[in-house]
């Protein structure tokens, strides 16, 4: 303290000015950390591959900060994840978390996240239990909007009975549950409900379940490559029958793995995969035609998937909210995070890829019916339904 007094008053103010300004230099120079967790590998490795291909769209820098991305794999595995978000947190320091690809590992992220108090954008339309999920926002549509297209356009088309297989997982009883609300909401009734695990080789005895209770048509709530066996399985038994999937299968493998056999298929998707089809002034196009372009220019014509639009359209959030961010507190900090938070549910018409967010404190889905077209597959190409 007596070295303190006794330093020159000069002196003392020059040293008090470079600590002042070696401080604001680091402040300036400091990274937002982005933790992303996908699911590169194992039964999602068809929605987390496009994911990573499409990492090196995003930004590098927002706001003059670096962006500094940490990419790992999860395995499409919940637990896996865990360990990875607790990594991102407790080692790597983010400040927000990407992910995951995935239904099980999203949710098991979700509970990272909110003992973290870290912002998860997660690439998948999980569902929460109540009180859970205050840090956690998605970039996927949130299912009920999905299942309400189908069952509106399955009455459209004369449907009054369905039959049901999907998923023996959250993706697949989440979907039951939300397409049961909206086809009693349309007079349709589900006469059979059947499941079946991703990893299965063959659903023919769900199959021969659902032809002998004669639905009108079938909605298979399948995910990626998984979605095509209940398909062909059914065109191979003798079914002539409508086909609808929900916006998981809306992806090339279907098409590639289901041949002919899923010609016709009726399904939602993000508009993103009809970029080029979507109508003049439609607010996500212009996003939808830049990913499209960038992404196909490197990875081949037709190689788009909604799956990878995710992870570009987490760049188009993150160029919205870390410069708002940055206005109230320093990366690395939790007042950061919050103000990430903050930021999310206060800025308005954030437009990506698959539509236009507008999340709230009430709302961490955003999307309304901009976030949604219908689709039909024509000779191997998606078709957009009026």
């Amino acid at each position: 303290m007596k070295e303190e007094t006794t330093m020159p008053r000069p002196r003392l103010a020059r040293l008090l000015l470079s600590l002042a300004a070696t401080l604001a230099c680091g402040a300036a120079l400091a990274d937002v950390t982005v933790g992303v967790s996908l699911s590169t590998t194992g039964p999602s490795a068809s929605l987390g591959i496009p994911q990573r291909n499409s990492m090196p769209l995003l930004p590098e820098r927002i706001g003059g900060e670096a962006i500094r991305y940490v990419v790992l794999d999860d395995a499409s595995d919940p637990t896996q994840a865990t360990k990875l978000a607790r990594r991102f947190v407790t080692e790597d320091k983010v400040d927000i978390i990407l992910g995951s690809s995935a239904v099980a590992p999203s949710i098991a992220i979700a509970e990272v996240a909110e003992e973290s108090k870290t912002v998860q954008l997660a690439f998948s339309p999980i569902e929460l239990r109540p009180g859970r999920g205050e840090w956690t926002y998605r970039l996927a549509q949130p299912t009920g909007l999905m299942a309400q297209a189908v069952a509106a356009a399955a009455h459209k088309n004369g449907v009054k009975t369905i039959g049901f297989i999907g998923f023996a997982d959250a993706y697949g009883e989440t979907w039951l549950k939300e397409f049961t609300s909206a086809a009693a909401a349309n007079g349709i009734r589900i006469v059979d409900t059947e499941r079946y695990a991703r990893s299965d080789s063959s659903v023919t005895a769900q199959v021969l379940r659902l032809i002998a209770a004669r639905p009108d048509a079938v909605l298979i709530a399948g995910a990626g490559t998984g979605a095509a066996l209940p398909h062909t399985t059914l065109r191979e038994r003798g079914w002539n029958g409508p086909v609808y999937h929900t916006h998981g299968a809306a992806t090339k493998d279907l098409i590639r793995i289901g041949g002919k056999a899923v010609n016709g298929a009726i399904l939602p998707a993000g508009p993103v995969i009809v970029a080029e089809q979507l109508a003049a002034g439609t607010p996500s196009k212009a996003a939808g035609l830049d990913y499209v372009g960038r992404y196909e220019k490197q990875y081949g014509t037709e190689s788009r998937t909604q799956f990878g639009a995710h992870a570009y359209d987490a760049g188009l959030v993150l160029q919205r909210i870390v410069p708002v961010a940055l206005k109230q507190a320093r990366p690395g900090t939790p007042a950061f995070r919050q103000a990430l938070k903050d930021a999310l549910e206060h800025e308005r018409d954030i437009v990506v890829s698959h539509g236009v967010l507008n999340y709230s404190a009430q709302d961490h889905f955003g999307f309304d019916q901009r976030g949604r077209v219908m689709l039909t597959i024509d000779n191997g190409n998606w078709k957009l339904l009026p």
